[in-house]
């Protein structure tokens, strides 16, 4: 082992340990690993851009913004609430969900599909008293399926598809990986509507938790006539300081003031409600003037009118927010909204809002103005998870193109008339010149932050291949399953990369395991394309956790699930997708 490839691994390996223990956001940790290779001279600088300008990094930047075109067309809205059908039979309900979720994940992006109907599934399980938990990981499972039977159904596949054809090799075809997609996503979804069905918990949600507990953190204040305080802006009165209790709204004379600025002035009459630790209600009634409202049942109903609402949010895996306090953060001013309570691992955080350190998969409670939803309904801080009341729908004719153009670049794809990179152009720029949507609409749907670690990790696995790192490690595995031939060295390119996608990315993961793969099949003398589509497999079947996939982080918290639970369903399902991605792939392929 030369010292090149020492350096590569350590550094590649204190990358991994960084996304493990989530000490920043993913695309930063990988940035930072690609900069040191970068200025160590391990890479060229042109091989460090590489990534940058990748055909299947850049064709998911295009399908970025045609989802978004679908998206705000409103053709999605019904399609889920039709297919659940009455609710009488629970199980039959939930394969016509998931039948649909799949299909439509094969060609959009399924983050946004999932964020679109875990609202949605969750008010059609309110309406028939049957417990959201039972339909939500299976919404997250069955976007997951329809990501593994197309080139476009999800990011993984396109930057595999981008590797391959910077290798000289074709790439995928739209539906090639359906050949071990397809007939895993069946047997999958007959696992979860029997088996999984039984093993999926019968839980509160997020929204009925935080609900039934709110007696346990809300308080309320009058300031009374004669108050010092009267004429005093909030923060000379001390209410931002509190040891353990949050401001969150302001009512006077029916108006709500949401959220409270540290420099408005109190008045006569205002009622102040508080959120935090109600051990130190003390603290509120030690203030002169401060009359606190003790015996009143004080629910998350009243906190709300027609000017200020709940919202359910999720920390992503991508936040800016993480392993920072709300505090520091100063998240009332830079996002407009009051976090009224925090919910993680199927539980309330007791304790003061403005200490309590985020994490991916916390579900925020939030109380916010009329324009909130509009404005941060695209952020990668959060997910937003309430229904919303006016969602933004095009007209019917743009409607119609959105949908055609969709079609039509799928078929061009499929049929080989264009490249995949070709047709989504032709799709965008059609979608432009209609003014279908509009360039400042397409950049909130662009998820930058998804590019900058695709385009980095295709940075990291270029030094991989290049200082015979790759290699080095393809060699072992070889010696390690020499024994077992093929469908040995098939079975631990799949095990890898699906321990990878449950502890980092899945892009990541595929990235990482690309190369070595490559080198592999180099070794072994066979075709490595094989190999690519049992990467693409298993870096998208993950199951079991929360924080392996997006979709199953966006459900997690609003699902009322625990950890636990991933592990018990997702565990053989796994294990199903293995056995069958690696029994067809032999099959097929050798």
């Amino acid at each position: 082992m030369t010292f090149e490839i020492g350096f590569v691994m350590a550094v590649v390996f204190i990358m991994l340990i960084c996304l493990v223990r989530e000490i920043a956001r993913p695309d930063f940790i990988v940035f930072t690993a690609l900069a040191v290779l970068l200025l160590s001279g391990v890479l060229a600088p042109e091989d460090a851009l590489r990534g940058f300008a990748n055909e299947g990094m850049l064709t998911v930047a295009l399908l970025f913004i045609i989802a978004g075109a679908i998206k705000q067309s409103g053709m999605l809205n019904q399609v889920v609430t039709k297919a659940l059908g009455s609710g009488k039979g629970p199980k039959k309900s939930l394969f016509q969900m998931m039948l649909p979720i799949a299909g439509l994940s094969a060609f959009l992006n399924n983050t946004p599909i999932v964020v679109m109907f875990t609202p949605v599934v969750r008010k059609w399980c309110k309406e028939r008293n049957i417990s959201p938990s039972k339909f939500l990981i299976p919404l997250s499972y069955a976007a997951i399926f329809g990501g593994t039977l197309t080139l476009i159904g999800t990011s993984t596949n396109l930057v595999i598809h981008g590797f391959m054809l910077e290798q000289g090799l074709e790439g995928f075809s739209m539906f090639q990986l359906a050949i071990v997609g397809l007939p895993a996503s069946i047997l999958a979804i007959l696992f979860m509507i029997t088996i999984g069905y039984k093993l999926l918990p019968n839980r509160k949600t997020s929204e009925e938790s935080f609900d039934e507990s709110s007696k346990e953190y809300l308080a309320e204040a009058v300031v009374e006539g004669n108050s010092p305080l009267v004429g005093k802006t909030i923060e000379e009165a001390g209410l931002r300081s509190l040891n353990g209790l949050y401001l969150i709204e302001l009512i006077r004379n029916g108006e709500r003031i949401v959220p409270v600025p540290s420099y408005h002035k109190i008045k006569t009459n205002d009622r102040l409600i508080f959120t935090g630790l109600l051990s130190t209600i003390v603290d509120l009634q030690n203030i002169k003037g401060l009359r606190v409202e003790t015996g009143t049942n004080l629910v998350l109903e009243d906190l709300q009118n027609g000017t200020s609402s709940l919202v359910e949010a999720v920390v992503s895996h991508q936040s800016s927010l993480m392993n920072q306090t709300v505090k520091e953060i100063k998240f009332r001013s830079k996002y407009d909204a009051g976090i009224v309570a925090v919910h993680r691992n199927d539980e309330r955080i007791n304790s003061k809002v403005g200490d309590i350190k985020l994490k991916p998969g916390d579900t925020l409670l939030l109380l916010v103005n009329k324009d909130f939803v509009n404005k941060w309904s695209n952020t990668s801080d959060f997910y937003i998870v309430s229904p919303l009341e006016e969602p933004e729908i095009m007209d019917s004719k743009k409607s119609l193109i959105a949908g055609v153009t969709m079609v039509v670049m799928i078929l061009l794809a499929a049929f080989n008339v264009l490249s995949m990179f070709e047709a989504a152009v032709l799709a965008s720029l059609t979608l432009f010149l209609t003014k279908t949507i509009t360039f400042v609409g397409a950049k909130k749907y662009i998820q930058f932050d998804v590019l900058i670690l695709i385009a980095c990790a295709i940075g990291i696995g270029i030094a991989l291949e290049q200082t015979g790192t790759a290699a080095f490690i393809a060699q072992h595995f070889v010696e390690l399953t020499a024994g077992a031939g093929i469908i040995g060295a098939i079975l631990v390119v799949y095990f890898l990369t699906s321990v990878f996608t449950e502890i980092i990315t899945n892009n990541a993961a595929a990235v990482l395991m690309f190369p070595i793969s490559l080198a592999m099949a180099t070794q072994l003398g066979v075709d490595p394309v094989p190999f690519f589509v049992t990467i693409a497999i298993a870096a998208s079947a993950s199951f079991a956790t929360p924080i392996g996939y997006q979709t199953n982080l966006i459900v997690y918290g609003p699902g009322g699930y625990r950890f636990s639970d991933y592990l018990k369903i997702g565990i053989p399902l796994n294990l199903l997708y293995m056995v069958v991605a690696v029994g067809i792939v032999n099959a097929v392929w050798f």
